[in-house]
Formats: structure tokens, sequence, C-alpha cells
């Protein structure tokens, strides 16, 4: 069942608690990345005392036969590093070099989830940045290129109880980040990304712009749904929203997504671009993990055939 671009490859869940190799009370939300001939996914694990780890799965199609690292690539609770007390969680992954890669990732703790950042150049061992951005702040990834000699990350603060997707520019070191917008706004109302929003997949490039992936909420019947929709940025200044779908690209259909710690949700932070198909990673239901996929053709076409800019002009705050 599928009413939107994306197509489920499988009937169940791809990866579940029962096959990470420790005890969880969950496995959702991964990164993704291609490496090394390999498909990984930085699995979030929330082991049975309610703190999520990361941890590296590979397969070489993707889809099935996935070995589990032994060690832990982010590991929470160490005392240098106190803002992560509580967990590492939903990881996104963006390359920015021939071989290195940073890791976005929410460090949550007593004073709430902040923005964390780390490289790695073989998903074996890492070199923490710290903790950039303070709470409450989560849903942050980088662009694979600099822009006018800085990197691009967005991110979602909430602010004044708003939480809508910002960028911030930072030179080399991704320690220091100044420079914030407002780049994609909560709709607000009845809309299906009304209540609140955030960045999903770090941004695709594409020869249309950078096709963004990003998860909207809803509350039915006192009840959050978690959704999907794209937006597209321009390319030399991401800053620039070019469109946005007014209609959702993929929601919670089948059981697993419907039904789990948390009811009602798809959420990714990762997915890949393989010829003209995108395969996206997602969390369901805060529960386990499924794959989907899209043709990238028909999901640039879909964002300019419902882009909802076109009919209300482009939100404050946003440039043009």
């Amino acid at each position: 069942m599928s009413d939107g671009p994306f197509v489920r490859m499988t009937t169940k869940p791809l990866i579940t608690p029962m096959d990470v190799p420790v005890k969880a009370n969950s496995v959702f939300n991964p990164g993704v990345v291609e490496f090394d001939g390999e498909t990984l996914l930085l699995l979030r694990i929330e082991v049975r005392r309610g703190i999520s780890e990361i941890r590296v799965a590979r397969s070489k199609n993707g889809v099935d036969s996935w070995r589990f690292d032994d060690n832990i690539l982010l590991q929470p609770d160490q005392a240098e590093f106190p803002y992560e007390e509580w967990g590492c969680e939903d990881p996104r992954v963006t390359q920015i070099g021939p071989c290195e890669w940073v890791i976005a990732y929410t460090a949550y703790s007593r004073y709430g989830p902040a923005v964390a950042l780390a490289r790695t150049r073989d998903f074996i061992t890492v070199e923490r940045l710290g903790t950039v951005l303070p709470p409450t702040n989560k849903d942050a990834c980088l662009f694979p290129e600099q822009f006018g000699g800085h990197w691009i990350m967005l991110h979602r603060p909430v602010t004044g109880g708003q939480e809508h997707i910002w960028y911030a520019s930072s030179p080399d070191d991704m320690v220091y980040w100044s420079q914030p917008g407002v780049l994609i706004p909560e709709r607000g109302g009845p809309w299906w990304d009304g209540l609140r929003i955030g960045v999903g997949a770090p941004p695709i490039k594409t020869d249309q712009g950078w096709l963004m992936i990003y998860h909207g909420v809803k509350e039915a019947a006192s009840h959050p749904v978690y959704r999907l929709g794209l937006a597209l940025l321009d390319l030399q200044n991401p800053r620039k929203v070019l469109a946005r779908a007014s209609d959702w690209c993929f929601g919670p259909e089948v059981d697993y997504e419907q039904y789990g710690l948390v009811p009602n949700v798809v959420f990714t932070c990762g997915a890949l671009v393989r010829d003209d198909n995108v395969w996206m990673y997602y969390g369901a239901a805060d529960t386990v993990v499924g794959l989907a996929t899209a043709k990238l053709s028909t999901l640039l076409d879909f964002v300019w055939e419902h882009d909802y800019l076109h009919i209300v002009g482009p939100a404050k705050g946003t440039v043009v």
C-alpha cells in the first residue's frame, strides 16, 4: 500500500530489536552511507535502560544479511561528554571529502537535546567535535560542499514554542556556527506538517536543486502523526527555497509503522541515490527500521506538481 511516490521494498521491517547484538528496546532512525563497497547503517539502538547508542550495521546489497559491528560507534554516558549522558540519537551522515564523513546527531542529557558533530574516516572510530548548538535543538545535517567558503548546517531549534527548520554557517572548523535564519517554517493549523517539522535525510544534489526530505507532524485526536514531505533548495544558495510540496510523500500505512512504541511514525535520517532511485531508510513507530524507494525524477516531479509556494508565496524570513 502506498499513496505517494515511495514504495516499500519489503513487506516486513528491515531490522528489528531481535536482530541487533544487544538487548534492545528498539532500533530506528538510521543514518546511511555507502562505504568500501557496502551499505552502512548507523543505527540508533535504544537499550533496555532507555538510553540510545549508535552502532554500525553492514550489508552487501543494502537489504539483508546485515552484519553488526561489535563496537559502539557513538557511546553515550561518557564522563568527558556530559551533554550525551542520556543518549546519542538520530545520526545523519554527510561525506565532506574523498575519505572523510561528518555525523550530525542529537546529544541528549538532563539539559535537553542538543546538536553534536563527529568526524570519521572508517566508521570504526570517531573524532567528536562536541556539542555545537545548545538545547533545545535537534534534527541537524550538513551539506556535502561549501558555499562561499562556509559549510551550511540545517537544524531544528525550539523558538518561542515553535519548531521550524533553520540554517547556520561555519568556516572550516565546523565548531562555531553563526548567521542563522529560518529556512522552512511549520505551517500551523490543520496541515500535515502544521505542528512541527525537521530535516530528514541530508539534502540530495540534483540538476534542479537540493532535494530535501523532511518530516512533519500533525496531532490527530491528541496523538501525533509523523509523515515525510519534500522541498527543493537552490543549488548555489541553499538558503533559498525553490519549491515545497503541499502534500506528504510518505506516511505510516502498514502495521509496523502504525503500531509500536510511538504509533504512526515514519522518520528518516538517511537516503542513498542509486542510478535514478532514492533508497530511503527510515524508523517506523520508533521501533524498527524500514526501507522504501522512489525514482529521483518522480520525487522532483512531485515537489513541483504540489508546490505550496506558488499558492501562498515564500515564508517570511526565507531568502528569495
